[in-house]
């Protein structure tokens, strides 16, 4: 339970990471329009910026995704290996638990 939490926190904290670097951005760009000259290409650096910085925290969190995905596709696959009556087993309850929804229309 304690590492569901960890991950919620987690997950929170890169939600609200992006959305600051995102409204940060937003506010860049908007005084960039405003701004000439110098100052303008200046804003727009630090826009660009971070906007590269968040891109590289989505590609870091898609990494993570993946990889997590993989690991349960591989514990998965090795539970049935290992189990095979279990998962045949669940996946009949199953069945017999959609069938019974599906034929109650």
């Amino acid at each position: 339970m304690a590492t569901k939490t960890k991950l919620k926190t987690a997950e929170q904290d890169f939600i609200d990471s992006l959305r600051g670097s995102l409204d940060d951005a937003e506010k860049l760009l908007r005084e960039a329009a405003e701004a000439s000259g110098d100052k303008a290409a200046e804003l727009r650096e630090k826009a660009v910026n971070s906007l590269n910085s968040t891109r590289e925290g989505l590609s870091e969190a898609q990494d993570v995704m993946l990889e997590r995905g993989r690991r349960a596709a591989c514990g998965a696959n090795n539970y049935v290996h290992e189990q095979p009556w279990h998962a045949i087993g669940a996946a009949s309850l199953a069945g017999l638990v959609i069938g019974m929804l599906i034929s109650r229309r």
